[in-house]
């Protein structure tokens, strides 16, 4: 996936990211807090392949525990600090959807996930992103993300992201827990790492 940054000191509203989001349908975009304006490209076949294992085991979970809503990465939300950010695969506890208007659900929810993963893909690492997805997922939590998970499957690690705690890095894990923040889910790393 390439990225394509726009100059610095390029500023756009959130109005017209919106513009560009409904215009623009072929690649996936972000908007930072400060009104930079980033385009990334869609997935490989790897990528997106891994991403889907890992949407898919989070839904069947979902749909047996009926707790909360599975979002995938082309869903944008406008996060407390004025980002509009899409994490590849993120969960939001459904008393928290629901408080959401249809307008708001249908749009680009205002809210941050109570869940949140980012897969390293192999454009992340050839251009040089990993530090960018480490500060996203810190403004993930900065913003009310309650647990991250980034996954590098290149080198087999996971960087687990919690509320209030310490970066805790993981080498070679054949699972990982959703903790109390996904009571029960286990995810199963066999098809991602």
């Amino acid at each position: 996936m390439e990225t394509i940054t726009i100059p610095k000191g390029f500023r756009i509203t959130p109005e017209q990211f919106e513009q560009l989001a409904q215009a623009e349908q072929l690649a996936r975009m972000e908007l930072t807090k400060d009104g930079e304006l980033i385009i990334m490209s869609p997935t490989g076949g790897t990528a997106g392949r891994k991403n889907s294992r890992l949407i898919q085991q989070l839904r069947n979970w979902s749909d047996r525990n009926r707790s909360g809503e599975v979002f995938d990465s082309s869903t944008v939300f406008v996060l407390p600090n004025g980002a509009r950010r899409s994490p590849d695969v993120s969960w939001i506890k459904l008393n928290r959807w629901n408080q959401l208007t249809t307008a708001q659900q249908d749009g680009f929810p205002p809210l941050a996930p109570d869940f949140v993963i980012e897969l390293v893909s192999p454009s992340d690492i050839k251009n040089q992103r990993y530090s960018d997805l480490q500060a996203k997922m810190q403004e993930y939590l900065d913003n009310g993300v309650q647990l991250g998970w980034l996954i590098e499957p290149s080198i087999k690690t996971i960087e687990i992201y919690r509320f209030a705690a310490e970066v805790e890095i993981l080498n070679h894990p054949q699972t990982l827990s959703g903790e109390d923040i996904l009571p029960g889910f286990i995810l199963d790393l066999t098809d991602i790492l």
